[in-house]
């Protein structure tokens, strides 16, 4: 927190009363609500030089990217690709470089992280902050003062939870304008970076990957060359002058070679076994094993030499070596703790010395990676060697490595947890360091780390999304596994595991298909399926999936109606809703009108049993729903509203004999579809009342259920938004959005493909009311990134999100036009109509009123300009369309009518025709007419409308030379400032 009257950030005090204090200076903390931090920052440091002799003692260390032990080499094209993207492109540039464990990402960024430095940027490291150690308490210096441009550097970002990652990537440290910044995520695999990349797209964010591919097996390429460099440096830590004539131990074209890690051990174990008088083995496994049996011989003499004491005059080191092993191995599943917690840890395995004792000799093998945490239990490094270590030391291998008894009970000790509590915070590393060295070692799964699952499937979820993709990748997973797991999987939607679920559900789906020949059961599964796909962001597979679904309940219904009509109509719904979201809105309303067909008709042939059936009257109330929604979507919205008039009248009923399931869940959403479709219609007043009782409705199923319910809370909230708006009520509207665009924010990091359309949608109402109270800068920036993500949206899929597009385009114009910004704001307005015509082309119905609107403003955009020539046909054409509609809807189009008279007498206010100024009257007299009606029901809303039109109304009058009634229309509107 700033305090005192220094600048805003020049200072920050931190203060922790009996707990921790973490802070930064310059840049946003994101906390859960236990004050944990969501991630740490820190400033990035260039490694400390590191003993020769400490390094020898324990060979891998050297491996260890942190000592910076063998210079860069052997990317170099790599590098340069990332220096190509720090210099070039838009300022805010997010890059995903994967590779393999031990293809050389570290080393990489490392190498790039300090040449960034040494040119004046400012270089921050971001750590995943639960089960981390904290850093001292005190903060991080973050501010960008002077700094040539930033750079952050995330480590193991696919391990990261998906909101966590996206609540980073929204730090206000990444967002200032006039700093050039770089986000370089490194990460194993590539599987989480689509729904990473579409959450930076309503941060202007320009986006790229980058794969560390194996490096080249050529003889004398680039192995070859990283071999000698290697080479040349372990050998200098051992004393060696002359290493030239140490060779590799096998050839190195062998595939194993093509990471980066695989030769630095094969030119360490070289150097080594020189040194030593040692043979060294001739393939990946062997040469693995050796830098172990090093970590072994270490502990043994550390054991039997009495001069390693910690400190002579009161202790000595008095781990045996296979406490020691079975240590280091807990180490490796567990990851550096608080001491305080790897204590309990250690007591758990019962080992002796006391567990103080272990803990101390444990840090003179592997001190903590930052001397300044107090942490324990430092992990043996690199991640690739620890797993091999975790593989070869649990039973069931066949390789020469001696495996312990006590590493199955010590795995399966640390995942115990009771029951109903929380897992322990490393219970994430365990299951996902199992899993990764399962990829490799064919015993590790079925011996170990699936028997472990069957026990406790929750596990896999609790290691999240990433993990729950990796196992559903898995060769030799057995299906009865994925099924338990799945048995734990939520009902409702999760942000941060559904594109998990549906990774497992899709492993899963062949084979429950293949074992099952039940018509009705194969449809479930693939019902399943479409819904699992869908919320996991996986739109064309899921109708795919249903599709399937729909094929067996239209056979089966054929033969029973009753039993598996229900089952068709749900999966007709879902269909719908998927087609919809994929712009097929034809397919999507022939869809629900299908559904609501079979409702109906199950209705009407078995009408004695229908009201006793508890899932017929709420199935015909959802059907009608949804078609209600189809109608809106084309432009039939009179009809859209009859229907779903009629949805609230069948779950009125049903929620006053079952409130706790239809008052709040299906009622409320039939109430807040209505208030739409009220809206659409012009009935303004009646439109809030059933949004407010929506909204009402989803506060409670949202403070119960957040994961379930805040989408639809989202919604109706911006829909009330919309309502308090239409009605003069301008703060609370735009309360309401603020807290609609707040979650389907955090919605999006989550899961953007489901919710970033509707995020979009929010934004772009957001911008027009930020506008409205004042906060012009505000406005114009919201409505920027309404029109990017919009924009981003619509090239992936035109017929879903272009509609989007050109509403917030149309808005931003409006804005821009009016904080002088001619060109940008006319480029606007041109390309929001011209999608809005393209998109009338292919259904009239639903998009006229917002081709008239953009035609509207497009006309006045050009008479701002002075291009009143031009303004002329857009605002004639506009005009057409709103009489049109006003006939068929006067409450809906009569304000847009009115104001499309405006523009269209004041772009004939100066013409050179003789009809000008005769139309310019007429058009201004009647849209004082509309406003004058208006204005006595709403006086906030249409006073000023009213008073703009009546200016013009006079200037024409002078034009014709009627100077009497322009006199008597000036005397009754007093001018005022209007937008008119």
């Amino acid at each position: 927190m700033a305090e005192g009257d220094e600048p805003p950030g020049s200072r920050q005090v931190v203060r922790a009363e009996g707990g921790f204090a973490y802070g930064v200076i310059g840049a946003d903390i994101h906390v859960f609500g236990d004050g944990t931090p969501v991630y740490l920052l820190e400033n990035w440091r260039l490694p400390a030089e590191t003993d020769p002799q400490w390094l020898r003692q324990l060979p891998s260390r050297m491996l260890n990217a942190r000592h910076a032990v063998v210079p860069f080499t052997g990317r170099e094209a790599e590098l340069a690709a990332l220096h190509r993207w720090r210099a070039e492109g838009p300022r805010l540039g997010v890059r995903w470089l994967y590779g393999a464990g031990g293809q050389g990402k570290t080393r990489l960024a490392a190498h790039f992280a300090a040449q960034t430095a040494t040119e004046g940027w400012k270089v921050v490291t971001a750590t995943h902050g639960p089960g981390t150690i904290l850093p001292p308490p005190g903060s991080q210096d973050l501010r960008l003062d002077g700094a040539s441009g930033l750079l952050l550097i995330v480590d193991y970002a696919d391990r990261w939870p998906l909101t966590h990652l996206t609540w980073l990537l929204s730090n206000a440290l990444l967002h200032q304008t006039a700093v050039r910044t770089r986000i370089l995520l490194l990460a194993r695999t590539a599987e989480p970076w689509p729904a990473v990349r579409a959450a930076l797209a309503n941060h202007q964010a320009d986006t790229s990957t980058q794969l560390l591919e194996p490096l080249p097996a050529q003889e004398a390429g680039p192995r070859a060359r990283m071999f000698a460099v290697a080479r040349g440096s372990f050998a200098a830590r051992y004393g060696l002058t002359t290493p030239d004539g140490i060779g590799p131990p096998a050839s190195l074209e062998h595939p194993d070679f093509g990471l980066t890690l695989a030769v630095h051990i094969a030119a360490l174990v070289a150097v080594d076994a020189h040194v030593t008088g040692r043979r060294p083995p001739r393939d990946m496994a062997g040469l693995t094993i050796y830098l172990l049996d090093r970590e072994h011989l270490h502990w043994a003499s550390l054991y039997g030499d009495a001069a390693h004491g910690l400190n002579p005059a009161e202790r000595t080191y008095a781990t045996p070596p296979h406490v020691m092993n079975q240590t280091v191995f807990t180490a490796a599943l567990a990851g550096a703790l608080e001491s305080s917690v790897g204590t309990t840890v250690v007591e758990t395995l019962q080992l002796r010395p006391s567990p103080g004792r272990i803990l101390a000799d444990h840090a003179v093998c592997y001190p903590p990676a930052d001397p300044a945490r107090e942490t324990v239990l430092e992990p043996l490094y690199p991640d690739r060697l620890a797993e091999d270590f975790l593989a070869l030391t649990l039973p069931g291998h066949e390789a020469d490595y001696p495996a312990q008894p006590w590493a199955a009970p010590t795995t399966a000790a640390l995942l115990t947890h009771d029951n109903g509590h929380t897992p322990p915070t490393w219970v994430p590393r365990t299951v996902t360091f199992l899993i990764s060295a399962a990829q490799r070692w064919p015993h590790l799964g079925p011996c170990h780390l699936y028997p472990l699952l069957h026990t406790d499937p929750q596990l896999a979820l609790t290691a999240g999304s990433t993990a729950l993709t990796a196992l559903a990748g898995l060769d030799d997973i057995d299906p009865a596994l994925l099924e338990a797991i799945a048995a734990h999987f939520p009902d409702h939607r999760h942000a941060d595991l559904d594109p998990g679920i549906a990774a497992v559900t899709a492993r899963l789906a062949p084979y429950r298909l293949a074992h099952t020949d039940d018509l009705a059961e194969r449809a479930r599964i693939q019902q399943s399926l479409g819904v699992r796909l869908s919320w996991g962001g996986r739109p064309a597979e899921a109708v795919t999936a249903t599709e399937g679904a729909i094929t067996a309940w239209r056979q089966l219904a054929r033969v029973s109606p009753p039993d598996h009509g229900p089952a068709l109509a749900t999966s007709l719904i879902n269909l719908s809703s998927e087609l919809a979201l994929a712009g097929r809105r034809s397919e999507a309303l022939t869809t629900a009108e299908e559904a609501e067909t079979v409702w109906r008709r199950l209705s009407e042939t078995h009408s004695a049993a229908f009201w006793d059936n508890a899932a017929f009257a709420p199935g015909l109330a959802n059907a009608r729903s949804n078609l209600s929604n189809r109608l809106s979507e084309v432009g039939r919205r009179t009809e859209a509203l009859v229907a779903q008039e009629q949805a609230v009248a069948l779950y009125r009923p049903l929620a006053e004999g079952n409130p706790a399931t239809y008052e709040t869940e299906k009622l409320a959403a039939a109430l807040s579809n209505l208030g739409a479709r009220l809206w659409e219609v012009g009935r303004r007043e009646d439109a809030l009342r059933a949004t407010e009782e929506a909204v009402d409705a989803y506060r409670r199923l949202a403070a119960s259920n957040s994961a379930a319910h805040e989408p639809d809370l989202a919604q109706a909230l911006s829909n009330l938004g919309v309502d308090l708006w239409e009605v003069g009520r301008w703060e609370d509207a735009l309360r309401a959005t603020e807290e609609a665009v707040g979650v389907y924010r955090r919605l999006a990091e989550g899961n953007p493909t489901a919710h970033e359309p509707s995020l979009a949608a929010a934004l772009t109402n957001l911008g027009v009311y930020v506008w409205e109270v004042g906060r012009r800068e505000d406005a114009v920036s919201i409505s920027e990134d309404a029109v990017v993500l919009s924009r981003r949206l619509a090239e992936r899929n035109p017929a879903a999100h272009e509609p989007n597009l050109a509403a917030a385009l149309t808005n931003l114009g409006m804005h821009l036009i009016e904080v002088g910004q001619d060109q940008k704001a006319l480029s606007a307005a041109e390309s929001a109509v011209a999608v809005y015509r393209r998109l009338v082309a292919a259904n009239p119905a639903a998009h006229e009123p917002n081709l008239a609107a953009a035609l509207t403003n497009l006309g006045i955009w050009l008479l701002a300009t002075g291009r009143q020539e031009e303004a002329l046909s857009p605002t004639a054409d506009a005009v057409a369309i709103y009489e049109r509609l006003a006939k068929a809807s006067r409450a809906a189009f009569e304000p847009n009518l009115a104001r499309a008279l405006w523009a269209f007498a004041q772009a004939r206010v100066d013409g050179q025709g003789e009809h000008d100024l005769p139309l310019a009257l007429a058009a201004s007299t009647r849209a004082m007419e509309i406003y004058a009606e208006l204005a006595a029901e709403q006086p906030a809303r249409f006073v000023g409308k009213l008073y703009g039109t009546s200016k013009t109304l006079v200037d024409v009058l002078d034009r014709l030379g009627f100077s009497a009634e322009a006199e008597m229309i000036r005397r009754q509107f007093t001018p005022e400032p209007s937008d008119g």
